[in-house]
């Protein structure tokens, strides 16, 4: 049974989905603590399952280092096997990204590498393209730079508002994550092999 430790900075819609896959006795993952970098909206989702939360706010702290190791340290109390981003939106300093690689998952709204960065749905309506995707990857310290390890192409339909087309991304990214993370546990998918220099 692999451990999770969840990081979200907004609603935390992916994390509702994510607690309530591994509520299924067959699922072979729990989620020990849900954090975030500010007053998150998706902490309630935390309380509601009975997951312990912490919160890093990024404001507290003098730079992004000092943040990030105070998150560091957050984390590491809980010893996860896996650590997964869920709408974080922050870049983690290299150093967390350091003691975390290849254990640290993130999702992204793109069929990666195409439309990187905050604001892929945008990016892609605004490019005329057909269509989009979701991607899992391993976070390295770029920008959504990491190994892919599973992506779908998500089609463009005539009429889409960013919230509509984000809405399907978002159902495809969380079907994406179930199965990245089922593959790890059952060792199908293995992360070191996917160790970024």
């Amino acid at each position: 049974m692999l451990s999770l430790v969840v990081l979200i900075s907004g609603g935390g819609s992916n994390l509702r989905a994510l607690l309530e896959q591994t509520e299924h006795a067959d699922f072979p993952a729990r989620v020990v603590a849900v954090g975030a970098d500010r007053d998150a909206g998706g902490l309630s989702y935390a309380e509601a399952h009975s997951v312990p939360s912490f919160t890093v706010p990024f404001s507290s702290y003098p730079g992004r280092e000092e943040w990030g190791a105070a998150l560091l340290e957050h984390i590491q109390q809980w010893q996860p096997d896996l650590v997964v981003l869920s709408g974080l939106m922050r870049l983690l300093p290299a150093s967390v990204v350091g003691a975390l690689s290849p254990r640290m998952l993130n999702t992204h709204p793109a069929y990666l590498p195409e439309f990187p960065g905050a604001h892929a749905v945008r990016d892609a309506l605004a490019s005329g393209v057909a269509e989009t995707g979701a991607s899992v990857i391993v976070v390295d310290e770029g920008v959504d730079s990491g190994p892919v390890l599973a992506q779908r192409r998500v089609p463009i339909l005539p009429g889409d508002t960013e919230a509509s087309l984000h809405s399907r991304i978002k159902a495809v990214e969380r079907a994406l994550l179930a199965d990245v993370i089922r593959d790890i546990a059952e060792g199908t998918t293995r992360l070191e092999e996917h160790i970024t220099a």
